[in-house]
């Protein structure tokens, strides 16, 4: 502090310009507003909007003249709702009563060989040809559980 005000005083006396002060503490920095999403990036927000719910099919059967599509029955706890979903090749529909998946359940219904499917079944896309494999769990999960 001593040597400060000396070489101040010495400016001062001399003309010549102050020395230059010390660096103080950086005033804080407001956080960056969220970047928006690019490409197939979504915000959290939108992913919160999404509905997943566990269901428990009760009812399969193949569609008539369509070699993908299986018609379900799931129970989401508090109702059952019809999902029509391209899972046929994979899996024989008598396998997959009583089988928990994950539904989309706020899904706007969509009509697919004249039958309305009220939700979409979450799975996986393997391979070249994107053969689907069902989202399960390794634990006991209630009928209507969502997923965050």
């Amino acid at each position: 502090m001593e040597q400060e005000r000396a070489g101040q005083a010495a400016a001062e006396t001399t003309g010549e310009s102050k020395p230059a002060a010390l660096p103080t503490a950086a005033a804080p920095v407001a956080p960056a507003a969220a970047a928006a999403p690019t490409n197939n990036t979504i915000t959290i927000e939108d992913f919160a909007k999404v509905e997943l719910r566990v269901g428990q099919v009760k009812v399969a059967e193949k569609v008539k003249g369509a070699d993908k599509l299986l018609r379900l029955e799931v129970d989401l706890g508090t109702e059952t709702r019809q999902v029509v979903a391209g899972i046929a090749k994979a899996y024989d529909p008598e396998k997959l009563i009583g089988r928990k998946v994950v539904i989309v359940a706020n899904l706007a219904p969509r009509k697919l060989r004249g039958l309305e499917s009220q939700g979409m079944i979450v799975a996986a896309s393997l391979g070249d040809d994107g053969s689907p494999v069902l989202a399960g769990f390794l634990e006991d999960v209630p009928v209507g559980a969502r997923l965050k």
